[in-house]
């Protein structure tokens, strides 16, 4: 009897952008009532990136869409897929997705956005997986980006001091060899109003004591399940990607889940909060600057608004 092909998707390139603009913490504090030392304890960020106000995210998502494809010398019609995962998308139709590809000059691919704020990469990464597994795709460019910047409260110092504006990118292709795990994602309902972007302000607000709560006692226990579903002991992971929400959740959860030894991702010190730019931003950053070995398992976990989660393994790709 021959033996069955598995047929999956593996990452073959990674691409990100961030706005030209740094803002510091003292500049942060010429605006709010804060300082550098006060934003630093409570959160680990030192610096963000944020956009012109003529710089879409559209802008920001084709910029980082671009890079991965030149990374990666992968041709526009090669993409049969593209999923962008945003929760400030500036317009309904066409969709972010479809202004990229149109921007990229892709042959006529499938196009879609996908909202589920910070965990909404992961979300979109899955979905790309899933769709070439089933035959429907076979090389998917999936991005994230944010413009954050543009929903800010800018007199809150609780979360203006968080937000940034980036985008980040990678692309999957089909295999017989995945590298790809099933993912794991649910939600939390009684926290669907800790983070939130609606009316009557239209502005980023967040219940943070409620976040950072559920991030030091619920979140372990949920990433080690999205491990367990991907085939993996914990201890096998050597690359640890969450959501960049607040260096005070990263670093406890990377501890609780023993993770001592592996690489994790705090990209948040220098890029702030930039939502579901956050994974593919500090993973292409790491991954571009020679920084992950080759073919290695890495966690990705994503959470945030909704109240929704996500969190998958892939391997690095090989040198």
């Amino acid at each position: 009897m021959s033996e069955t092909v598995r047929i999956g998707s593996r990452l073959v390139a990674t691409g990100h952008y961030q706005p030209e603009r740094v803002l510091t913490n003292d500049e942060m504090a010429t605006i709010v009532e804060t300082s550098d030392e006060w934003i630093k304890l409570r959160t680990g960020i030192s610096t963000r990136r944020i956009a012109r106000d003529d710089e879409t995210v559209v802008d920001l998502a084709e910029a980082a869409g671009r890079d991965a494809l030149d990374s990666g010398e992968i041709t526009a019609d090669e993409i049969d897929l593209v999923i962008v995962a945003s929760c400030t998308s500036d317009q309904r139709s066409p969709n972010t997705a479809g202004r990229v590809a149109q921007r990229l000059g892709l042959n006529g691919p499938a196009i879609m956005d996908i909202n589920v704020a910070c965990s909404g990469y992961v979300h979109a990464l899955a979905v790309a997986d899933q769709a070439i597994r089933a035959g429907s795709a076979t090389t998917a460019l999936v991005i994230g980006a944010e413009k954050l910047s543009e929903f800010t409260d800018w007199t809150d110092r609780t979360t203006c001091v968080l937000v940034a504006d980036a985008a980040g990118a990678m692309i999957l292709q089909r295999t017989d060899r995945p590298t790809v795990s099933d993912v794991t994602w649910g939600s939390v309902p009684e926290l669907a109003d800790a983070v939130r972007i609606e009316p009557p302000t239209g502005k980023f607000a967040q219940e943070g004591k409620s976040v950072f709560k559920w991030g030091i006692s619920a979140a372990e226990g949920l990433a080690r399940k999205s491990v367990r579903r991907a085939g993996y002991e914990v201890s096998e992971i050597g690359v640890f990607v969450s959501h960049q929400a607040n260096l005070r959740i990263i670093e406890p959860l990377a501890r609780q889940l023993g993770l001592t030894d592996a690489i994790v991702a705090t990209d948040i010190s220098a890029s702030g909060n930039t939502s579901a730019a956050s994974i593919p931003l500090a993973f292409s950053k790491l991954y571009r600057a020679d920084e992950l070995p080759a073919d290695t398992p890495t966690l990705l976990f994503g959470f945030g608004g909704g109240f929704a989660y996500a969190g998958m393994v892939i391997r690095t790709p090989e040198k």
